[in-house]
């Protein structure tokens, strides 16, 4: 049997959930489909498949070869409809996983746009400020906020972005504004804490060019970057936000900038700017409809812009 035949009927066991099931769907008999089964695992000398006499199951690297033949599949369909008088129909999973408050306001409408002009794509979103395995998750794309730690991952610049000291102007009325970076000891700050950790370590340089480092005292926290921004909103206190997060609240006027031109970042070494990118496993080939959505995003992105950038450098050249 060819690797193409090995792959579709492998795929057929997983998702009959056992080898009996997937033989009474392509007509072959119990032993037939243990034969091959076995005959596929030698021939790359592993395990793909845990098997006891009542259910299967994957192992890690059966899980990785399950999700790569899926893909396979995929391109097989795709290349089909090549040879027909049909027109190719972009199809097939979209995994992504993306920041919480950002995922939420530009990849969710994103998706639901995309997936408008391609009703054959089904996407799954997961927003969550942690960072995700993404092979271990079996995301086929991931936005992410800083540089790319994954020396087994590939990075696609999306757009460019910095951190922002953020809050309500009936807060600022209230409490005051912050002139120093030390005076936010005596404010309400707005923490995320990611993976457990409070990221509460707030960097900034001084007009003399001196870095200052500052651990602010935590009035409320979150793993939600989204609700920081709803608390900040509300009045709540000062956050440390992405600006494309704030981006349309400092526009109306809903949030203001504090110490704009003293921000960097936080002590884990966040520069000033930091770039927004599209973030893949390491693999050869991009499965159509993830090149696609990666394409649509760009596009999306080019046309919107973020002049918080571009102030804020100005201001500094100035000084």
């Amino acid at each position: 049997m060819s690797r193409v035949g090995d792959i579709a009927l492998f795929v057929a066991v997983v998702k009959a959930g056992g080898l009996a099931a997937a033989g009474r769907v392509l007509g072959l008999s119990p032993a037939s489909m243990t034969a091959r089964i076995n005959a596929l695992e030698q021939r790359y000398q592993t395990r793909l498949l845990q098997r006891t006499t009542r259910s299967i199951s994957l192992t890690d690297k059966g899980q990785r070869f399950y999700q790569a033949c899926l893909r396979v599949e995929e391109e097989m369909r795709y290349a089909e409809a090549l040879l027909s008088d049909d027109p190719v129909v972009l199809g097939g999973r979209l995994r992504v996983t993306a920041p919480s408050d950002f995922g939420r306001q530009y990849i969710a409408p994103a998706i639901s746009d995309f997936c408008s002009l391609h009703p054959e794509v089904v996407p799954h979103l997961n927003l969550n400020d942690s960072v995700e395995n993404l092979v271990d998750q079996n995301f086929d794309l991931a936005v992410r906020f800083g540089n790319l730690p994954d020396s087994n991952l590939v990075a696609r610049p999306l757009a460019v972005n910095r951190r922002v000291l953020v809050a309500s102007p009936d807060y600022l009325k209230r409490y005051g504004e912050p002139l120093q970076p030390l005076e936010l000891l005596q404010h309400r700050c707005l923490v995320l804490e990611r993976q457990g950790e409070r990221l509460h370590n707030w960097q900034f340089q001084t007009p003399e060019g001196e870095l200052q480092k500052v651990k602010v005292p935590v009035a409320l926290s979150s793993n939600d970057g989204a609700v920081i921004r709803d608390w900040a909103l509300a009045g709540a206190g000062i956050a440390f936000k992405s600006a494309w997060d704030v981006r349309d609240d400092i526009y109306k006027g809903r949030l203001q900038r504090i110490l704009d031109h003293q921000v960097i970042g936080f002590f884990n070494g966040d520069q000033e700017t930091i770039g927004l990118q599209l973030v893949y496993p390491d693999r050869r080939y991009l499965p159509r409809q993830v090149q696609e959505f990666s394409d649509f995003l760009q596009q999306r992105f080019s046309d919107m812009e973020l002049p918080l950038i571009r102030q804020t450098s100005e201001a500094r050249s100035h000084k």
